[in-house]
């Protein structure tokens, strides 16, 4: 099928449960960045404005500081119209750089989300209990987010945050973005526990579009199998 970028990507109504939305972009053989950790851009702009199409319809951003570390993204809306969404932070042990462009730009709120008894004081930091390996549970991420009104959550990267999302089973839709390009190496853009058999395999319901430009998007509807 054809993209339409005036399909409502990301909108919900807003009177009924957070909806969670997931996005990668990545190779044929599923790389999101070489082995030396490249990776912009591996889509083409196609992909790239409607991951912006999909921040404007969403109330909050969610990405692990490991993404802030390694590309320093702005994560707001450029390539279409609409409003940047509130930027959150997986950051248990304070690990954002101070001069982070997320942090100075002005732009859109930023959010930090910093493990209970390893945060600075702030009006921008919330704490969360740890996990017993020390991450922040999704489920804990999205509730603290919750609480403070954001009903419609994009989590954006990288890789391990968008896979412990998908791994604990709260996301309600993925968006994956496929260029017609092949690494043969580098990071995966997904990573779960092994399985034994194909019977536990995740199929998702899911809907295809061809980018202009030659990618293609896999419009994964996690609530439904086929």
């Amino acid at each position: 099928m054809r993209y339409n970028p005036d399909l409502p990507f990301g909108i919900i109504d807003p009177g009924i449960a957070p909806r969670v939305i997931g996005q990668v972009g990545q190779t044929l053989d599923g790389r999101v960045a070489t082995p030396t950790g490249r990776s912009l851009y591996i889509n083409g702009q196609c992909a790239l404005a409607h991951l912006h199409r999909l921040r404007a319809g969403v109330d909050a951003v969610v990405v692990g500081v490991g993404t802030i570390i390694a590309d320093d993204p702005r994560l707001t809306v450029r390539l279409c119209d609409g409003a940047s969404p509130a930027r959150v932070v997986i950051d248990p042990n304070g690990r954002i750089p101070p001069d982070a462009r997320c942090l100075k730009d002005g732009v859109a709120r930023t959010l930090l989300l910093n493990r209970q008894g390893h945060a600075e004081s702030g009006e921008n930091r919330i704490t969360i209990p740890a996990a017993p390996d020390g991450r922040l549970a999704p489920a804990a991420v999205l509730a603290a987010l919750a609480r403070r009104g954001f009903r419609r959550i994009l989590i954006e990267g990288g890789p391990t945050t968008l896979s412990h999302f998908l791994q604990e089973g709260v996301m309600d839709e993925l968006h994956i973005m496929v260029a017609p390009k092949i690494f043969g190496s580098g990071r995966a853009g997904i990573s779960l526990p092994p399985i034994d058999t194909l019977e536990e395999a995740l199929v998702p319901a899911a809907q295809s579009y061809l980018f202009e430009d030659g990618d293609v998007l896999f419009q994964c509807d996690l609530t439904r199998k086929r």
